[in-house]
């Protein structure tokens, strides 16, 4: 069968499978066993080359980021939106984008792409500029310890031929400077002194939970011993940040949930100077920032009954401890749903490395998930009341938000508990399509 033959294939899959109102990797699993080099062959036409996102925490969010603020400067960017991040998923995505003749109109590839099938994604295309954000004991029951992790990401290090931009903040994350292919250039993003407890490493991580103070001062690796960011996230606001880029400081509003977005924001913006070069006009790319909507479930607000009901997607200790350190002073509706999952990691025992007391005072008004009884009995060892534990998804989220008053709402889930709602959730009110 011939290539184009095959692709008209593969898009005829892809439609198929839309109508379904799922599948999104399905025709990208076709043409993995029809055409095995047709993600390489495609991308290696783009005239800006391939970016390639991964890391732990924050590959989704950066990545509609970065995807933005290249728009915004007039590139065309072909981008995996639906978070499929396997090669399959970027098949799909391909499929998805091309007009009838199998024309993709792109100057450039985002990617977001998951630690492990990131190797495998190197192996076939080879990135111009990668950017890697952090290094986590996240779903550590598929990866067996966080230095497997690593390896994984020095890999794509290795493989990418321009620039890697790396967050000098993050020991094993820096290290990975040490690693690269003669030629390769590095790019730093990072945080000011002040910030570094707000952002703890793996390594703070397992030396004990810290408070979350951005007055306080982290004198153990003072900034002027780590290497020069070209994107420095000098101070955090309500609404707002404060960045140091290519030694000019700008104010940008970052109007996204959580404090670990303005981290991914730096990081987007650094990425972002490096595909647009000298051509960058810094200033509009500062101002777009506050453009950026969130990307879905992460901080995702969906309108039940005239009252907003957030979803936050958590996974591991830093994101959920992140996540409720930026909870809104107000009296919210709070929700905690866990799975176990394999798109969640099987092992949840990361949740004992979570401190919830800020959730005593107001309380859990339901836990839900396949693992609800697991965290209900971890929010009583902190002496957090929870009024109801409902391990079915859709009985808790209409008992939650029945039982919500006049209170705006807020939904802690892992990854396929976050899918399942936003589906429940489709057939209440509308919901924004993936």
């Amino acid at each position: 069968m011939s290539r184009p033959l095959v692709r008209a294939l593969g898009q005829g899959v892809r439609w198929a499978t839309s109508l379904r109102g799922g599948g999104s990797a399905f025709p990208g699993l076709v043409m993995e066993k029809l055409h095995p080099r047709f993600v390489q062959e495609e991308l290696a036409k783009l005239p800006l080359g391939v970016v390639v996102i991964s890391g732990t925490n924050g590959k989704t969010t950066t990545t509609k980021m970065t995807v933005q603020l290249l728009r915004s400067q007039g590139l065309r960017v072909f981008t995996n939106r639906t978070g499929s991040n396997f090669v399959r998923g970027v098949a799909a995505s391909l499929l998805a984008e091309m007009d009838a003749f199998g024309r993709l109109a792109a100057d450039v590839a985002v990617l977001e792409l998951d630690e492990a099938h990131a190797v495998h994604f190197v192996k076939q295309v080879q990135p111009r500029i990668g950017l890697l954000l952090n290094i986590m004991r996240d779903q550590l029951d598929r990866f067996g310890e966080i230095d497997t992790t690593r390896r994984m990401l020095r890999q794509v290090a290795r493989a990418t031929t321009g620039t890697v931009v790396l967050n000098r903040e993050d020991p094993r994350i820096a290290s990975l400077a040490e690693d690269l292919s003669d030629g390769t250039a590095v790019s730093w993003f990072g945080l000011s002194d002040a910030l570094r407890p707000m952002f703890p490493s793996d390594d703070d991580m397992r030396d004990g939970l810290r408070q979350v103070d951005p007055g306080e001062q982290d004198t153990q690796v003072p900034s002027s011993s780590r290497p020069d960011a070209e994107v420095l996230l000098e101070a955090v606001n309500a609404r707002s940040v404060e960045l140091d880029v290519r030694g000019r400081a700008h104010e940008a509003t970052v109007d996204l949930y959580g404090v670990y977005n303005q981290y991914n924001a730096a990081a987007a913006l650094a990425v972002a100077l490096q595909v647009l070069g000298d051509s960058a006009d810094v200033a509009s790319l500062v101002a777009e920032l506050g453009k950026v909507t969130p990307a879905f479930g992460r901080g995702e607000t969906i309108t039940v009954q005239d009252k907003p009901l957030q979803l936050l997607l958590v996974k591991n200790p830093a994101g959920f401890r992140l996540s409720l350190a930026s909870a809104s002073a107000d009296a919210y509706a709070t929700m905690i749903a866990i799975n176990d999952q394999y798109a969640d990691g099987r092992d949840v025992s990361w949740l004992w490395d979570v401190d919830f007391d800020s959730l005593r005072e107001g309380g859990v008004d339901v836990v839900s998930g396949v693992r609800a009884w697991d965290m209900a009995l971890r929010l009583d060892y902190d002496l957090v009341p929870v009024a109801a534990v409902e391990p079915d998804l859709e009985t808790a989220l209409r008992r939650f938000i029945a039982g919500s008053g006049d209170r705006p709402m807020r939904i802690f889930c892992t990854y396929t508990a976050m899918l399942s709602l936003r589906k429940i959730l489709g057939g209440m009110t509308h919901v924004a399509a993936i």
